[in-house]
């Protein structure tokens, strides 16, 4: 199931869960000390793929509104649900999202270089050459409003 809430809509457990999970992935498996928890925090768009007999989370995104473009990250899948196909199940949820709240306006998005071909799958264009973020490889990608 797809649950998509603000921020201030969120229980304390469940934004304590996806929390845990984004630190889990991001700083501890990929060993990169950032300020995970941000103040993008406060006002973005929750998606979360969620159990549907369990109500576990399985897999996560943040989506948020920028000045004349739309943007979402920290895409994760929790790890003992990798390898099923969940990744695109969420990143279609995101993109419908955006579609249908956010029509006409293009999403930029810092890929990990990595997944530049699963983003490509999506439509995404690789606008940038590839550069670290905290020690990582990404490049900028856009995908127009038109081709969402």
């Amino acid at each position: 199931m797809i649950d998509i809430k603000k921020t201030d809509e969120l229980t304390p457990q469940e934004l304590v869960t996806i929390f845990k999970e984004r630190t889990k992935v991001f700083v501890v498996e990929q060993t990169c000390y950032y300020q995970e928890v941000d103040d993008d925090d406060y006002h973005c768009f929750h998606v979360r793929l969620l159990n549907d007999q369990t109500n576990e989370l399985m897999a996560y995104s943040r989506i948020m509104q920028k000045d004349g473009y739309v943007t979402f990250g920290r895409v994760l899948v929790v790890e003992r649900f990798r390898k099923q196909g969940l990744g695109k199940q969420l990143l279609s949820a995101v993109l419908a999202f955006i579609a249908a709240n956010f029509p006409g306006q293009d999403v930029e998005i810092e890929a990990q270089a990595h997944l530049t071909k699963f983003y490509g799958s999506f439509g995404f264009k690789q606008t940038s050459e590839v550069y670290l973020l905290d020690n990582i490889p990404h490049c900028q990608m856009r995908l127009t409003a038109a081709n969402i």
